[in-house]
């Protein structure tokens, strides 16, 4: 299977209408919203990734999120079972495009739920985010479909935010990064770095020590410069209203630190 792809979903014509859990509704600009994931688009393609579309979802509108549908590891993705009912009906299309690209299909079954959100990975260890969306039959699905594959699954309680990965991701190097009021317990990570923004804590790894994250992280993009990184930041003004972020929009593959 060809390396740097990523998957991504274009977004609904209802997606004024996604889910909202931990903030506030307010009022969304769809055509702004297509020009900013265009953008997001292009930033990937730029730093050498291959997009590949999943066939679009227009009845459901939180289908732009194309990560909470699937998690990767090695060559084996995990159809999740999404745990909010109005997103079960995402996951056909992205098992469409991960069994085209070759990869080993499993799935989640009833009665777990897995958001593809709510799981970090740092090489071979897979942090299961157990909240709203995800519950702890979902996460013991997800360690039975990649254990044997050499991975080690932690569960770690999310109750701030929305996903797992709307509280940390990691860097290149393994470190995990995090706006601290909105992490439940930073010291059940080896290696944790506050950043000063919320949406600070959310990067894409596009190789090469470039970081794709938000525009809306200033003060985070200049720490990241600090410490080597080279920040690629992108609007996604009108998803951060759904509580999305530059993780949620896409889906890498063969990527070390997911």
């Amino acid at each position: 299977m060809p390396s740097r792809i990523a998957l991504i979903r274009r977004p609904s014509p209802l997606l004024a209408k996604g889910l909202v859990t931990h903030i506030e509704r307010t009022p969304i600009s769809p055509e702004l919203a297509i020009r900013q994931w265009e953008g997001y688009v292009a930033a990937l393609r730029e730093h050498g990734w291959r997009t590949v579309d999943v066939a679009p979802a227009d009845d459901c509108p939180d289908s732009v999120f194309v990560e909470d549908t699937v998690v990767l590891y090695k060559n084996v993705a995990l159809i999740t079972r999404p745990g909010a009912d109005s997103r079960q009906r995402e996951t056909a299309g992205t098992e469409e495009a991960v069994a085209a690209l070759g990869c080993s299909v499993n799935w989640v079954r009833e009665p777990g739920t897995l958001d593809g959100g709510d799981v970090l990975k740092v090489g071979d260890t897979v942090y299961a985010g157990r909240g709203g969306r995800t519950n702890a039959e979902g996460i013991r699905q997800l360690r039975a479909a990649f254990e044997p594959l050499g991975a080690r699954v932690i569960a770690v309680p999310v109750s701030q935010v929305l996903h797992l990965k709307s509280a940390v991701t990691a860097l290149p190097d393994g470190t995990v990064i995090g706006y601290p009021p909105l992490v439940d317990d930073p010291g059940l990570f080896p290696r944790f770095l506050p950043v000063p923004e919320e949406t600070g804590s959310h990067v894409v790894l596009l190789g090469g020590g470039r970081l794709l994250m938000a525009a809306s992280a200033p003060e985070s993009a200049e720490l990241f410069t600090a410490l080597g990184y080279t920040p690629v930041p992108v609007d996604i003004s009108e998803f951060e209203k759904l509580e999305g972020c530059v993780t949620c929009l896409s889906v890498r593959l063969r990527e070390l630190y997911g």
